[in-house]
Formats: C-alpha cells, sequence, structure tokens
C-alpha cells in the first residue's frame, strides 16, 4: 500500500458516512457556516443504472444489486463473517448510504419507545422523549417530502406532510378491509418519497422496485438533493474512502481526524476538529475497535466496554394472502400501502413485551414470489417438481398480482451478547480488519414473531384470502441495524451523551443508528433523521455560543 506522508488542511468537521444520518449532518452544519469534509467508502450512483426500470430488474437484485455486502462482494463493500448470526445484514456502499436502496417506509418511533424501561420493565429509557425530537422530526419530513395523510390515531397529533398520500391501490385496499372486518387499528402508508414533484424529486412512479434503487429519483436518498446543495455552500465529499481509523492525540485527549485509504490504495489523512461517525451499526463500532491507542486498548472511546455490544437487528416476518382478484399488487411503492398499530404496545397476555408495526406492501414481480412460494412448498414436503416448470407457470398465474402482504417489525430488545466484533482473520480489499457479527434471535422476539404472524393470517382470511403463506422470521432480512454504541446518561453504562457526544473524547460525535438506546417496532430512519436534526441543532448552538465568548 502507497503511503502519502502528507496531510490535509483541518476543517471544523469530519463526516464518516453519507446515508440519512451523514447527510443531514453535513447539510445542516455547513448551513451553520462550518467547513465540512464528509468521508464515504462508496462511490456515486447514477439513477439511471438502477435496475429497476429494466426487464431483468429482479435478476440484477440476486448479485450486482443485493442488498448484502457478502452477496455482493463489491470492491468497495467490506465482507462480514456472519456464521454466528441468525440474521444476515444488508447495507449498501455508495454515497447516499443504504438511503438509496431503502424502502422508502416513514414509521416515526412512538411516544412509549423512549421509555421502555419505564413502562415494561425491561432495556433502558432514552435520555429524551419523543416531544423533544417531534419538531425535528416535522423539520425533516418537509426536507424528504414525505407523502402520507394527516391524524394517524395511533401517534399523538403532529402537523401534517408536504406532499399528498400515494394511492393505496387495489393490495392496500384488499388489506384494508380484512382489518376493517376484524374491527383493527390501519392507516395510509406515510412514505419517504413525494408523490408529487417537490425540490429537484419527481414524484413517485408507483414500479415498486424501490429497494433497487429509483430510476426516477423519486425515493428520498442523501444523493439526489442535499449533497447537491451543499457542494455549494462548500461542502467537501471524497467518495471511495475507507476509513482505517480515527486518529487520538494522547497528550490533548481529543481526535483529530482519521486516516483513510483512496480508492488508489494511498493511505491519507484529514484532519478535523470535530469527528462525527455516521458509517451504520456494523461499520461504527468496526472503526472504532480497529482504532486502538495507549489510552484505549480496547478501542476508541470504549472505556464503557460496550462498544459494539447491544445489537439489534429488527427481527423480521411475511404473511402473504393470495386472493382470486387480479390486485395488480406489483404495482408499488415498495414502502407502504397502509401499515397497522394494533397490537404495537406490550400486553402480557400475550407471553412477551413489546410489539410491531405491520406494512402492507407490494408483492414484487413474478422471481419475488417464487423465492418465497419456493420456500412454503419444500417447508410444507413438497417437491422440487411442485415448484418446476408447467406447475411453476400455474403458480405465477394464480400469485403473481393477486398477492397482498404483510412485512412484520418487530421491537428487537438489546442484549450485549448480540454484538459486533473484529474478526480476527477475515479483511477488506485494503486489508483493514473486517467485522464479525454475532447475533441470536430471543425467545421474546420469536413469541412475538409467531404472535403477529397468527393475527396477520387472520386477517387476510378476513379479507378473502383463498390461502396464505407465512414465514415467522427471515434470516435475509437485516435493513435495520442498531444500537452498538448507545445514548446514555451514565458513561459505565453508554457509550454517547444525549447528544450524540462521546462520553470519552470530547471532540467524537456518533450519529448513526449505533447509538439509539433500543429499536423500537418501526422503521428507524425517520426517527434516525429527527434525532440527528436535534443533535446539530443542539451542535451549531454550542459552537456558536463559543464564537460569542
Amino acid at each position: 500500500m502507497a503511503k502519502s506522508p502528507e496531510s490535509s488542511q483541518e476543517v471544523d468537521v469530519l463526516i464518516v458516512g453519507s446515508g440519512p444520518s451523514g447527510g443531514v449532518a453535513a447539510k445542516m452544519l455547513v448551513e451553520a457556516g462550518m467547513s465540512v469534509v464528509t468521508l464515504e467508502q462508496g462511490t456515486w450512483f447514477d439513477p439511471g443504472n438502477y435496475p429497476g426500470d429494466k426487464k431483468e430488474f429482479e435478476l440484477a437484485g440476486g448479485k450486482q444489486w443485493n442488498p448484502s455486502p457478502n452477496v455482493r462482494d463489491n470492491e468497495r463493500d467490506y465482507p462480514i463473517n456472519t456464521s454466528e448470526s441468525d440474521v444476515e445484514p444488508y447495507m449498501q456502499s455508495a454515497v447516499g448510504g443504504s438511503a438509496t436502496i431503502w424502502g422508502g417506509h416513514w414509521v416515526p418511533f412512538l411516544p412509549s419507545d423512549f421509555r421502555v424501561r419505564s413502562l415494561d420493565g425491561v432495556a433502558v429509557d432514552w435520555p429524551f422523549d419523543y416531544y423533544e425530537i417531534l419538531p425535528h422530526l416535522e423539520a425533516v419530513e418537509q426536507l424528504i417530502g414525505a407523502s402520507g395523510t394527516r391524524g394517524n390515531p395511533g401517534y399523538p397529533p403532529q402537523a401534517g406532510y408536504p406532499t399528498p398520500q400515494i394511492p393505496i391501490g387495489k393490495a392496500g385496499m384488499k388489506l384494508a378491509q380484512g382489518m376493517d372486518k376484524l374491527g383493527w387499528h390501519w392507516w395510509p402508508g406515510l412514505n419517504g418519497m413525494p408523490s408529487v414533484p417537490w425540490h429537484g424529486q419527481n414524484p413517485c412512479a408507483r414500479r415498486g422496485t424501490c429497494m433497487f434503487g429509483c430510476p426516477e429519483g423519486a425515493k428520498w436518498s442523501p444523493d439526489l438533493v442535499l449533497f447537491k446543495e451543499t457542494k455549494k455552500l462548500g461542502h467537501k465529499l471524497i467518495a471511495g474512502a475507507r476509513v482505517r481509523e480515527i486518529i487520538y492525540d494522547e497528550n490533548r485527549q481529543r481526535v483529530t481526524g482519521a486516516i483513510y485509504i483512496d480508492q488508489n490504495g494511498r493511505e491519507r489523512r484529514q484532519l478535523a476538529r470535530i469527528v462525527i461517525l455516521c458509517a451504520n451499526t456494523i461499520g461504527t463500532p468496526r472503526i472504532l475497535l480497529n482504532s486502538t491507542s495507549k489510552s484505549f486498548p480496547n478501542g476508541l472511546a470504549n472505556s464503557s466496554g460496550l462498544v459494539g455490544k447491544n445489537l439489534m437487528m429488527h427481527p423480521f416476518g411475511l404473511v402473504m394472502g393470495h386472493f382470486n382478484e387480479d390486485l395488480e399488487s406489483w404495482r408499488g411503492p415498495s414502502g407502504q400501502l397502509i401499515n397497522t398499530l394494533q397490537f404495537y404496545e406490550t400486553d402480557e397476555k400475550r407471553g412477551f413485551v413489546r410489539g410491531a408495526k405491520w406494512g402492507g406492501m407490494s408483492a414484487g414481480g413474478p422471481l419475488s414470489s417464487k423465492g418465497f412460494i419456493g420456500a412454503e412448498v419444500f417447508k410444507e414436503g413438497g417437491s422440487i417438481e411442485d415448484a418446476w416448470g408447467e406447475n411453476w407457470h400455474k403458480m405465477i398465474e394464480a400469485k403473481f398480482g393477486r398477492t397482498a402482504l404483510w412485512a412484520i417489525i418487530g421491537e428487537d430488545l438489546p442484549e450485549e451478547t448480540n454484538r459486533v466484533e473484529i474478526d480476527p482473520d477475515l479483511v477488506d480489499s485494503d486489508g483493514i480488519p473486517a467485522p464479525k457479527v454475532i447475533y441470536k434471535t430471543s425467545e421474546n422476539s420469536t413469541r412475538m414473531l409467531e404472535f403477529h404472524s397468527a393475527r396477520a393470517a387472520e386477517s387476510l382470511d378476513a379479507a378473502g384470502a383463498v390461502s396464505t403463506s407465512v414465514m415467522p422470521q427471515m434470516r435475509e432480512s437485516g435493513w435495520h441495524l442498531l444500537g452498538t454504541a448507545r445514548l446514555g446518561s451514565d458513561p459505565k453504562a453508554s457509550v454517547l451523551d444525549q447528544y450524540g457526544r462521546s462520553h470519552d473524547i470530547p471532540n467524537l460525535y456518533v450519529w448513526d443508528l449505533s447509538s439509539f438506546p433500543t429499536g423500537a417496532g418501526a422503521n428507524p430512519t425517520a426517527t434516525l433523521m429527527a434525532v440527528v436534526h436535534r443533535q446539530a441543532t443542539h451542535l451549531i448552538k454550542q459552537a456558536r455560543n463559543v464564537e460569542a465568548a
């Protein structure tokens, strides 16, 4: 590896990672007048190359656009040892991070999610509550052009959304009919994409291919809008920059920047007065644990010993209802057509604590159906012939476009045994030690998914499904990674303070999902962006106070 002895000019803020958290941070800090550099290990994607508008889109999703870095195995990905994990983690290395391939589900956490210890005697409480982040949530909803219908009774009152509801379609209506028959809660899906043109974003075209990237440039991601705006204000984004370690000054007891490897294999340094990690729940502890020093032999900012621990991966289940009528269930978005919070809060009579949100989703193309339906065939004792040849065509004719599904996101309670470590042997393409994920589904999560899957099947039966397919938990489902550098008030029981600043190092921050003390039973991106908006607002105020003094 070629080494460069030269260091870059020091900037006010260095951000590692360009996903939703890094994107919001960069926008707010550079608009406040700070000099900001972002290092992103991935590269820029051209929306025209996304496969969602191409006939082979589902085939491309099997390899080059697969959400698992272990399957894609691109040079800009790093490998992850998942031999001791029940769930395969999903992420994307790109400018815009995993938001380039997210489904666009916009589901803010509920008030109870911030008080799990107080309400249910498990896990920990957050150091702030729902109402403190509510104005920040409403601010980022304007930023992304969220589409939805105001007034969901599952939430406290809040402002409306900047763009109108995306139609829930025939599949959404069918799901709603079953819920109405049972008297259960449902609400039109709120999504992180505009339904009409919004600040440079195109309206959703309802292809239903969001998780392969959005060819229309409609689904929100930081690369589409934020970084085009921040560049005009002097923000510098260096793509293809893989961070090896954060530099720690033993004398000053502060971090001074990062060492990274550029796309040509050269070692470089970026100096900064403040460092903010937004490298995701696996990438951030990987960097911290690889950044050892005399003061931190077990990893930077790790005096608590909790860096990498309390990994949460949101156990995920799928329940599909198959109907006689054509529901056009390939039609998008891949976000939510409708959702329900009917069984979200704890009811101890169910045999577990906490709950889950269901998202009614489009069922995708024929190959998406094949993967799930094939698993059901073998699960029920069938043979390969039952899902092959003429039988395959009959199956597609009977189920493609005629299937409505519930995707179940269950709350995953933090456990120290679920963790991210540095693998002793595995390295990435630059020779940097790679992570190992150790994750076992808890008994509480297993009971939760079984209960919710049974209720979801009940609702589909009520809607008139001729058959249902149930998978209470899927291994290939690790979209939501949380918790490996948690926020808290006690330095012995947390890694960060309530503003995402390291208890150990005053100018080191973590603002991605690894900071979350608990994971809720909802998709986390909305709450993540709201929390980062809060953290950045505080940092800007503090900086101005120092300048004024």
